[in-house]
């Protein structure tokens, strides 16, 4: 994983970063250089998922995936499953508890 953020450093010297959940907890390596000695990494392209996009990010672990519900669940935009219901028959095309009930009565 590769983070890149272009920053202005004031006169005090003093950085405060946030780390993105993304992230995998534990020792990582920070390095600094002037932004005038950065050149373009080339690379292939890939089609970046928009940041927006809940499923762009994987969890790594239990705690992780429960934060990132949280964030989703917590989103304005997002839309209730049960916006659904009723809108399709299923594959069977009627009643999903009459299609249950004829398949136990056929065991007998």
């Amino acid at each position: 994983m590769s983070v890149t953020q272009t920053v202005d450093i004031p006169e005090s010297r003093r950085l405060t970063i946030n780390v993105p959940s993304e992230a995998p907890v534990g020792k990582a390596i920070l390095t600094f250089a002037p932004a005038q000695e950065t050149a373009p990494q080339e690379t292939a392209p890939q089609e970046a998922a928009p940041e927006s996009d809940p499923c762009s990010a994987q969890a790594r672990t239990a705690a992780e995936a429960l934060q990132m519900a949280r964030e989703r669940a917590a989103d304005p935009n997002r839309k209730p499953i049960s916006r659904h219901f009723g809108k399709r028959k299923g594959i069977l095309g009627g009643d999903g508890v009459a299609y249950q009930r004829a398949i136990r009565d056929e065991w007998d």
